[in-house]
This record gives C-alpha cells, structure tokens and sequence, in this order.
C-alpha cells in the first residue's frame, strides 16, 4: 500500500507520482515499491509556506530520509539541522519529530529540491538534473513573494542558478558566496547539511546559522 501523500502547497507544479523523464530513477522507485511498499517512493513535492519569501533548494531526497516518508529532508541525518537553523531564525514553528505527521510547519519558508526522485547513490547524472529542472523553475516561480534562495551545496546552486535565469561563469559556489540574479533575486550558497559534511566539520551550526542570518537582512 502507498504512504499517505503529504501536503502539496505547489500542487499544480509537481510531477506524477509516477514520472518517467529519467529512466534509471524510475526503475529505483519500481525496485523500491516492491521492497519497501510502505515508503513514499515517488516524486517528493515542495513543502512549506506558500507565501515564502525564501526557498532552500536542496540535491534530491535521501533514500531513507524523503524517499521514505514524502517530506522533503524528513527521516534522516540532514533534516534535523536544517529544520533547528529554520527554528532559530524564527522560519519554522513546533518541533522536528522526523515525520511528517510530527506538526512542523514553516513560516516564510518552502523547501524545493534540483532533482524530486531518488538517485542510486545519491547522486543524480546531469541529464537526470536537466530534466528535473523545469519543475524547479515553475516552483520558485510559483511563488509569488519569493526574494532570496539558498541553495544547499554545488548541484543546488548550478540547478537554482539555472532556474533562475542566471550564468554559471558569473556565479561560481562557495559557502556564504551571494548571487545576483537577473530578475533582482539573491541567491546564497551553503555547504550541503549532509550527515557528512556535519560530521566532518565542513558544515557546523554556526556556519549555517550566517547563512540564514543573511538571508533574513536581504528580505
């Protein structure tokens, strides 16, 4: 039996649940309903306040993490520090339990990702991201209050810049670095909130705290 859909504030901008653009993630998401049919398994939709003035765009969903329960960064290592950095600068309200039925909710906030399927790996091939994109574009673009994007590590921001209308040679990634875009909107870059990149140092709290602390001058 299918998980539950979660809430789908973009509804309009998602993909089916059954999304053939990219054959190999396509035959993951077959294997993986057949393994584990309780877990969401599908394109996972944007989630958050559709009256967003910031979008954090992140890679694709964890396979135990979003895959899994439908909710972007939800389940595994990741979500934990993104959703406390969201709480503490006032973007997020009640408290991460891990689930989607947990309460969380985001003010302000919505969370989109470059590439919505799981990939083998958790690295998706660039024809697989190119062919996500279009879904990222109407997303930020359905946001009518949208000012600034963090995009959580180099395939984010080469995907939000994209869809943003910008230039890669113009806008090269690095953790704090600020973008332009053509349309007035910022773009900021930081490490992604990986289990890794935490547990290495790459990314500590206080790090991501100025990322937020950033965005939040630039509203």
């Amino acid at each position: 039996m299918d998980a539950p859909s979660p809430p789908m504030p973009l509804a309009d901008t998602e993909p089916p649940r059954d999304c053939p653009r990219c054959p190999r993630l396509a035959g993951l998401r077959d294997a993986l309903r057949a393994e584990q049919p309780d877990w969401w398994n599908a394109p996972v939709p944007a989630w958050g306040d559709s009256g967003a003035w910031l979008a954090v765009v992140g890679l694709a969903p964890g396979r135990t993490g979003a895959n899994r329960t439908g909710r972007p960064f939800t389940g595994d290592g990741s979500g934990a520090m993104l959703f406390d950095a969201l709480a503490r600068h006032g973007l997020a309200q009640g408290v991460y339990g891990g689930d989607p039925g947990d309460g969380l909710r985001l003010e302000g906030a919505m969370i989109l990702n470059a590439v919505k399927c799981l990939p083998p790996g958790n690295r998706p091939v660039p024809e697989e991201i190119r062919a996500c994109r279009p879904f990222l574009e109407d997303q930020l673009a359905a946001l009518p209050g949208l000012r600034v994007v963090i995009a959580l590590g180099q395939i984010a921001h080469q995907s939000a810049v994209k869809a943003l209308g910008g230039k890669l040679p113009k806008a090269r990634f690095a953790h704090l670095a600020e973008h332009r875009m053509p349309s007035g909107m910022r773009l900021i870059d930081s490490y992604h909130c990986s289990r890794l990149n935490q547990n290495t140092g790459r990314l500590t709290p206080e790090m991501f705290d100025q990322v937020f602390v950033r965005a939040l001058a630039l509203r």
